[in-house]
């Protein structure tokens, strides 16, 4: 088992209703356990246009392993109307994974740790609401 931490966004449709939506998915999944849950937190987009993104950060127990997991996730946004049709575009599901254990993955489909997390409030606030120690904890 593995402890990932993602993050949720939404910037189109009724977003609250979106984020709680992909974490119902989430719940449903038979190798993923739903450990916590941010508040909600409103943000300005960045390097982007369009709506003001809804965000939260979740607490995973996973069986997965990262690709798998990257595709459930992105199967949920997929389930939950996303599309993309250019870079940054605004979206009624975004998930990435934050962390993924202590582990360090750079494939082509997927950068662990996330390469901005750590720059980004949205991100980095609700993470420390639902686990105070991740920095000392994962050497940020």
């Amino acid at each position: 088992m593995a402890i990932v931490f993602i993050g949720l966004g939404s910037n189109l449709g009724d977003r609250s209703r979106n984020i709680n939506q992909a974490l119902r998915l989430l719940r449903l999944e038979s190798e993923i356990e739903v450990l916590a849950v941010s508040s909600l937190r409103e943000t300005k987009p960045q390097a982007a246009s369009g709506p003001d993104y809804l965000n939260a950060v979740a607490k995973l127990d996973t069986a997965l392993e990262p690709e798998e997991l990257l595709e459930v996730l992105q199967g949920i946004e997929n389930h939950l109307g996303r599309k993309r049709p250019f870079k940054n575009a605004p979206r009624t599901m975004d998930i990435d994974i934050l962390t993924y254990d202590q582990r360090t993955i750079n494939s082509p489909r997927l950068t662990v740790p996330h390469p901005a997390m750590l720059e980004r409030d949205f991100v980095l606030e609700p993470l420390l609401e639902i686990e105070p120690d991740f920095k000392n904890a994962y050497h940020c």
